[in-house]
């Protein structure tokens, strides 16, 4: 039965190939979704929201058990690899991050579970212990392996030990976008851990998930932890800490370990906990900002991936608010989409975006953070993507705005992140993509309305160290960013209304006082860097060194200081009602 699937697969796929131009392996993925190229280009089957992820497992589970065992692994590896796809796009960037020096990989110390301090009693995301996550793959080329199935079905299994346990059967795989494939193979990249892939009650300390971050562009490794934590004093967000990981006996480095936004989030935040979750995807060409679309379901789809199967229902009541949100005359909107959004979460959410300058966020790319729709019909607004924040110290790019040129700006005017118009990113050649690097042949959006949209181009801080990428901001970035992008309806509709826009600078107003004081976030930072100094200076498969590591972490005082002291200023104590 396995040898007649994988022959209709073949000729299938040999068809799809020659029809398309392209190979093999980028035609897998659910019926109706476009043929789509190695993991470029918005949309299925691109970088986009909603990229088709390749469909293994049934075809290669021979023994019909609902996951792929070695064997089974190893004929689906040989039957993607004779297609063309060998490393499913390994990374191949040079660079490495925010500066410092890009040092060449080279293995780690040999640490065995013995060896290491273990803490049954603490929380999983207690940020005050610093737990080592064992890996153990049964095959020493597992990196090959996670290269050749990412973004597909298939997790590569894995005996995971934590605190002296040991766990069978952990599905893993290699997770993200830029921070994958900007990073070539032997360095440390982001990875999925899930407890609950084959068995369905297994979990780590109540969790099903570790999403283990490489802290890619962040030679501090704060930037997620950070965020956590001034973040959940004002609304509901993914909790954070560090872990140090250990792969086949060896030494990998600190990871960032961001909780994962599930059933178990919304028990832990919600009441209510139950409805309908959504992530907006974050890529060069998002479009997740909430503007309507008109009534098909199609464009909502393309820029939001629904994580809970909650049917066409959901999708309408998410297409109802696009449409509250865009089409309300002003002086209705408050009472109208109050109806349905938790609006003082939502201006919060838009506070810290702002306020922690992150640059993968809302403000600059219309994407990167959570929905989720209650019981009783109303949306919630949560972060996703914590890791390009407090950078804003450096200088930006010549000639532009940015870094800590000068003094604050007026409020309102239009910033750096105010993307209206595509931007014009030209690296330096030594800095430049490797040789071969690039979209695949016939890379475009697909016909019709999904386009790219305004301010398509490279992602917030993609170029040569301290210079700046296009929407990063800096201390200087205007707490009124995009108030005439129609992109992001839920900062320019929202803001339009005189008493939410109040509330809104109220909100970053107390951030600003509160959480960007360093007599209140030094100590928090000073503390998580006692926890994982030494765990980084040992490290030997990052991009970055232990200086590059710890002059960016004396760098947040200079962001908090600066950052603190031009929204106190360009923000009048009258709006912090």
């Amino acid at each position: 039965m396995l040898t007649s699937r994988i022959a209709l697969t073949l000729a299938t796929t040999a068809l799809l190939t020659a029809l398309s131009g392209g190979t093999a392996s980028a035609q897998f993925g659910p019926p109706g979704q476009r043929p789509g190229g190695g993991g470029f280009g918005p949309g299925p089957g691109g970088m986009g929201p909603n990229r088709a992820d390749l469909q293994l497992v049934e075809l290669f589970d021979e023994n019909e058990d609902g996951w792929l065992n070695q064997d089974e692994r190893d004929t689906a590896r040989a039957f993607l690899e004779a297609g063309g796809r060998q490393g499913g796009g390994r990374g191949r960037g040079p660079w490495g991050g925010r500066g410092g020096a890009q040092l060449a990989p080279t293995p780690g110390p040999q640490v065995t579970p013995d060896e290491v301090a273990n803490y049954p009693d603490a929380e999983l995301y207690d940020t005050s212990v610093l737990r080592t996550v064992f890996l153990q793959f049964e095959s020493d080329d597992w990196e090959e392996e996670l290269e050749t199935f990412k973004d597909t079905d298939v997790e590569v299994t894995a005996q995971v030990t934590v605190d002296g346990k040991t766990y069978d059967n952990v599905g893993v795989h290699f997770r993200g976008q830029s921070s994958y494939f900007m990073m070539p193979r032997g360095v440390k990249r982001s990875l999925n851990v899930s407890f609950a892939a084959i068995d369905k009650e297994q979990r780590l300390y109540g969790y099903k998930t570790l999403n283990l971050l490489n802290c890619a562009g962040d030679r501090s490794l704060m930037s997620a932890v950070l965020y956590s934590h001034i973040a959940r004093k004002y609304i509901p967000a993914p909790r954070a800490n560090f872990v140090k990981v250990v792969i086949n006996g060896e030494y990998w480095g600190v990871y960032a370990n961001v909780q994962q936004f599930d059933k178990v989030f919304l028990a832990e935040n919600y009441e209510p906990a139950e409805g309908t979750r959504w992530k907006a995807p974050g890529n060069p060409g998002a479009d997740g900002g909430l503007r309507y679309l008109g009534e098909s379901l199609e464009g909502y789809k393309s820029r939001f991936d629904m994580k809970s199967n909650d049917g066409e229902k959901a999708w309408e009541a998410l297409v109802e608010l696009c449409r509250t949100l865009n089409q309300t005359p002003t002086d209705k909107l408050h009472d109208e989409v109050a109806e349905v959004l938790d609006i003082d979460t939502a201006l919060k959410f838009l506070a810290l975006d702002v306020a922690l300058v992150n640059s993968d966020g809302y403000w600059t790319r219309a994407s990167d953070y959570y929905l989720f729709r209650d019981a009783e019909g109303v949306f919630h607004v949560a972060p996703h993507d914590m890791n390009e924040a407090f950078h804003g110290s450096r200088p930006g790019p010549p000639g532009g705005r940015g870094g800590n040129r000068g003094g604050p700006r007026q409020v309102g005017g239009s910033g750096r992140g105010d993307r209206t118009s595509p931007t014009r990113f030209d690296p330096p050649q030594e800095f430049g993509p490797p040789e071969g690097f690039g979209p695949p042949e016939g890379f475009g959006p697909p016909p019709g309305e999904f386009g790219p949209p305004r301010g398509f181009g490279p992602p917030p801080g993609f170029g040569p160290p301290g210079r700046g990428g296009p929407g990063e901001g800096g201390v200087e970035l205007d707490p009124l960013v995009g108030l005439d992008n129609d992109r992001m309806p839920l900062r320019s509709r929202l803001l339009a209304v005189p008493q939410l826009r109040e509330q809104y600078l109220a909100d970053v107003r107390r951030i600003a006082s509160e959480s960007l004081d360093w007599d209140e976030l030094g100590p928090f930072v000073e503390s998580q860097r006692k926890l994982i100094a030494d765990a980084v200076k040992q490290e030997t498969r990052s991009r970055s060194s232990y200086d590059d590591f710890e002059a960016a972490v004396a760098e947040l005082r200079d962001f908090a200081e600066k950052r603190s002291e031009f929204l106190l200023q360009a923000v009048e104590p009258t709006d912090a009602k």
